[in-house]
């Protein structure tokens, strides 16, 4: 006997993998140069040539010792260097002992989760939101409560947040910039938020903590900003990953930080710390822990996702796809063509267009196109778009 829902998860492919899956079968028939794969967030964009020089450096003067254990929380030096970037870049205070060093921004969610959640305890996602969201926190044993999505602007529908909020509320999952609509979440809807975790933090007598997942930080576009947010509001915990921002998805590679000024802020570190050890994580990959410490305020050259974009919202809306603008991140959420995603998607893949439906994110009635690709393909890809638009005529 074996854990049933543990083999679901296993055996269960999600969409987007189906899309990757069936575009190299695909790309085996008709050639990769004719089918446009927008399914997965994979970054195109290479490290900057500094996150090389500084592996090899490290390995080359530290061979003997780069691929040692480091402490479970990650290398005091490392954790270090995290809180002097963030020190610089926000105005704040923070220490090497408030980092707690993880396998990438998916293990950070995990153990935040794991760290926080007690039984008949509720975490509150806004849609559209990342899939695996769930996933980690039911995997906490808690239960997640999914908002609608906000369709005209993809900020939050607060009526209905409010009402969501219980008793039982642990944590908000924030995601900005977001996967998968790329939207970012202006000051004034960050405000009302802590206003409202405020209020009801107060009338159910404890902490809701606000969990920011920042993969895409430093993806925005001008004309937009990323506030931060533990500066709104201070019951806030940030995960993160160097995944996009230096283009090094693979490595896994990113952290929680526990402000020292949250509530029971030594508790919540103590069991993020717990999760992470009975999680079985250890410690993060040691090499990676140097390398991006030693790189964290360069970025990857992001400018061509900013081309991508506006390339893509600009043909696509005078195509008739109605798109709400992203201010980050490499996603783009149109709304389909027609009611059922599913659907769209299947037609789509007539055209050799591989679009992820949006029923998966919590927000049907849209796909998620993925623009870390190279612009060439997004030219070609541009006359299929219009086909398929045409299709609908």
């Amino acid at each position: 006997m074996v854990s049933e829902r543990m083999k679901g998860l296993g055996t269960a492919r999600s969409v987007i993998r189906e899309l990757f899956e069936y575009g190299k079968l695909r790309a085996a028939q008709v050639g990769a140069e004719n089918v446009y794969d927008f399914s997965l967030g994979n970054p195109s964009v290479p490290a900057p040539a500094a996150v090389n020089e500084t592996a090899i450096r490290l390995l080359t003067e530290q061979g003997d010792q780069i691929h040692c254990y480091t402490s479970a929380q990650g290398d005091q030096g490392a954790r270090q260097r995290f809180a002097d970037s963030l020190n610089r870049r926000f105005g704040a205070h923070y220490t090497a002992d408030q980092f707690y060093i993880t396998v990438g921004a998916a293990a950070s969610l995990c153990c935040v989760f794991n760290g926080l959640a007690c039984p008949g305890d509720e975490f509150v996602v806004f849609a559209p939101y990342f899939p695996e969201y769930q996933v980690f926190i039911e995997g906490a044993g808690a239960r997640m409560v999914l908002i609608p999505p906000e369709i005209e602007g993809f900020q939050i529908d607060f009526a209905a947040f409010e009402a969501a909020v219980g008793p039982h509320t642990k944590g908000v999952v924030v995601n900005s910039p977001n996967n998968p609509s790329g939207v970012v979440y202006s000051r004034e809807t960050l405000e009302r938020l802590a206003d409202v975790l405020t209020r009801k933090s107060r009338e159910y007598g404890h902490p809701i903590y606000l969990i920011s997942d920042e993969p895409y930080r430093e993806i925005v576009y001008p004309g937009f900003q990323v506030p931060w947010i533990p500066h709104i509001y201070r019951d806030t915990i940030v995960c993160y990953s160097f995944s996009k921002s230096l283009s090094l998805p693979g490595e896994r590679l990113g952290y929680v930080l526990v402000p020292g000024d949250i509530t029971d802020a030594g508790d919540v570190y103590a069991a993020v710390a717990g999760a992470g050890r009975s999680l079985g994580y250890v410690n993060a990959p040691s090499l990676f822990q140097q390398v991006t410490s030693l790189c964290c305020d360069l970025t990857s050259d992001l400018k061509v996702y900013e081309e991508n974009r506006n390339l893509l919202v600009t043909s696509l809306r005078e195509m008739g796809y109605h798109v709400v603008e992203p201010g980050g991140a490499f996603y783009l959420f149109p709304r389909t063509l027609e009611a059922d995603d599913m659907a769209f998607s299947e037609r789509a893949k007539q055209f050799d267009l591989l679009v992820v439906p949006g029923s998966g994110f919590g927000a049907p009635g849209h796909v998620r196109i993925s623009y870390c690709v190279q612009t060439d393909m997004i030219r070609r890809a541009l006359p299929k778009f219009k086909e398929l638009a045409d299709s609908y005529r």
